[in-house]
């Protein structure tokens, strides 16, 4: 399985993806950046639907979107079929998008959760399993 984050910001998230990133990386998982690299003004949904794009071809890979409130991010990325993107404000949403929904992508907004905590969500996340069974049923209703 694939060890690998997809992360993508706008403007208003990015200084949370590159607190982030470090941190990812020393939970043993490799980061690939696709943007954005600047505070200029930009479009969320593009960095959504690249980094969505990127999950759906890298088998096992998990992404991570951020924006103000990781609102517009997850409007976008659940639009694209085959993402399952969860906004979690604290751990237990976290670790309930990974075990019970399946969650590919994880919503954070640098607006709403400070550094830290949004440290602690990612490791919750990124450690969390999917646990199957009945829940797989649920997002096969999803996916049809």
């Amino acid at each position: 399985m694939s060890k690998n984050v997809i992360i993508g910001c706008d403007h208003g998230g990015l200084a949370l993806k590159e607190t982030l990133k470090p941190f990812i990386e020393k939970m043993g998982w490799s980061v690939t950046d696709l943007g954005t690299h600047t505070t200029d003004s930009c479009d969320y949904p593009l960095i959504a639907k690249a980094v969505c794009d990127a999950v759906l071809k890298d088998e096992g890979s998990l992404g991570i979107l951020i924006c103000g409130t990781g609102l517009g991010m997850s409007m976008t990325a659940n639009r694209i079929p085959g993402i399952r993107a969860a906004v979690c404000t604290n751990e237990y949403m976290a670790r309930m998008a990974r075990a019970h929904n399946d969650a590919n992508v994880l919503c954070l907004g640098e607006r709403t959760t400070g550094p830290g905590l949004a440290q602690e969500i990612t490791q919750v996340y990124l450690s969390a399993e999917f646990e199957g069974g009945r829940h797989l049923r649920r997002i096969n209703l999803i996916e049809n």
